[in-house]
């Protein structure tokens, strides 16, 4: 493809803007149409668990495209019922045994919050409609995510449209929005969740939605062990469906086959969808408990499907990737290569624009700012993020930008779970001529 028709192509989201062209990609690879190799650091948008190239993936979906091209999602195939299988099987936390399947992650996340709203509704408690959300979270892009979520970029042209619900602090201990410092706040960010339940009414709370551990919102926020086991108590107490949003921390992201099993928690309701096709085709999952979807069924209402879900061949491309996933050990792997990239990446600490480095599995974030000592940021007119990750293509690699104020120049690692050592160690040197390629041309 040529540059100039290149540059015509109607990108809807950056028009003008040339894109880089990328003729295939291979492993943890990208290979550009003039034969450049850049390292894909972030799994595209954390979402290549099982690397790029895949074969057996591909000729899996095009064999169930042979047999059914589509099909309405009530109807039972063979890749749907078997994906339902292994998931319930040998993947979800034990008590989620509900299944639906959605294009990606805001129409998933949508019908989990709708789900929350019909099992109450069904259970004959109507006044629960409120869905509280937290800051520095993100949820997806429809209006009912943009306003459960805090992301405040993707919110702000919104704003008119979107409910006005509560949300609760992040759980963000290098800069704690209640200025107190673990483990002397004994986790005091979810006191502010119970807090939030209480102040909106808890007769009138039908959910509370939260990533495990974050994204790329501020970057990879791991909380506290005590918090979501607290989290789930408050819930609990209080009547309120807790609901787990994995779409970028599910299916092996963190070490673990979903965040949640760190600490040992069911939530009512999980979403997950990136890693279990691995980028491969579009799909997320929306898993609930029986007790959730009872009321709903009792009460004979209907929840809509969207008109691609569970869609054959995406099916059994999630089927296949899971398979990969338990054939080669990548779960654990990616607890085992994380730690490797986490040292790789607590290094850059030295360097002084990076005020923090966080993370679990392979889902890690460096914060970059303007003054470590007091932690200030750059200025937002600088878009210091873009810069970096700019300079780091123009250096080989690709990694994730991401941030929201306070947080707002954070870099998101994802590689695949297939990453070797000497790929991780790339990450860590071509990560520090990125910043000074970018810190260099600030200067000029």
């Amino acid at each position: 493809m040529d540059e100039e028709r290149a540059r015509r192509l109607p990108f809807a989201a950056r028009p003008g803007v040339t894109p880089l062209r990328i003729a295939r990609s291979e492993g943890a690879w990208l290979y550009t149409e003039d034969g450049r190799a850049i390292l894909d650091a972030a799994g595209g948008a954390i979402v290549a668990n099982v690397g790029h190239g895949r074969a057996e993936v591909a000729e899996a979906y095009a064999r169930e495209l042979e047999r059914t091209s589509y099909l309405v999602p009530p109807f039972a195939t063979e890749s749907r019922v078997r994906l339902v299988e292994r998931l319930v099987q040998r993947w979800l936390p034990a008590g989620l045994t509900r299944v639906a399947f959605a294009s990606g992650g805001s129409e998933a996340v949508d019908t989990a919050l709708r789900i929350s709203r019909a099992h109450h509704a069904a259970a004959g408690r109507p006044s629960r409609w409120k869905v509280i959300g937290r800051d520095l979270s993100y949820h997806g892009t429809t209006l009912a995510t943009l306003a459960v979520g805090g992301h405040t970029k993707r919110r702000a042209t919104y704003e008119p449209w979107l409910a006005d619900l509560p949300k609760a602090p992040a759980c963000y201990c290098w800069r704690c929005p209640l200025a107190k410092s673990y483990p002397s706040c004994r986790t005091a960010c979810a006191d502010e969740v119970e807090a939030a339940i209480l102040a909106a009414g808890p007769d009138t709370v039908a959910a509370v939605i939260a990533e495990p551990i974050g994204g790329s919102t501020a970057g990879a926020l791991v909380p506290p062990d005590e918090y979501w086991p607290k989290l789930a108590e408050i819930c609990r107490r209080h009547g309120v469906l807790l609901v787990a949003d994995e779409v970028m921390t599910g299916f092996g992201r963190t070490g673990k086959k979903f965040a949640v099993d760190h600490w040992g928690v069911t939530p009512d309701i999980l979403v997950s969808g990136k890693g279990l096709t691995g980028g491969y085709a579009p799909m997320c999952g929306i898993f609930a408990t029986e007790e959730v979807v009872k009321p709903i069924v009792t009460a004979g209402a209907e929840l809509m499907f969207f008109t691609y879900s569970a869609h054959p061949a995406t099916c059994a491309a999630a089927d296949r990737v899971l398979q990969i996933l338990e054939r080669e050990a990548l779960v654990q792997r990616a607890a085992v290569m994380g730690e490797k990239l986490g040292k790789r990446l607590t290094r850059l600490l030295q360097h002084p624009n990076v005020g923090d480095v966080r993370g679990r599995g392979l889902l890690w974030a460096i914060e970059l700012v303007a003054d470590k000592v007091t932690r200030e940021p750059f200025p937002a007119s600088v878009g210091f993020t873009n810069r970096v990750v700019a300079a780091g293509l123009a250096n080989g690699i690709f990694a994730y930008g991401g941030g929201v104020d306070p947080a707002r120049d954070v870099i998101t690692f994802g590689p695949p779970f297939t990453i070797s050592e000497h790929e991780i160690e790339l990450i860590g040197e071509r990560m520090e001529l990125a910043l000074e390629g970018a810190l260099s041309r600030m200067s000029r």
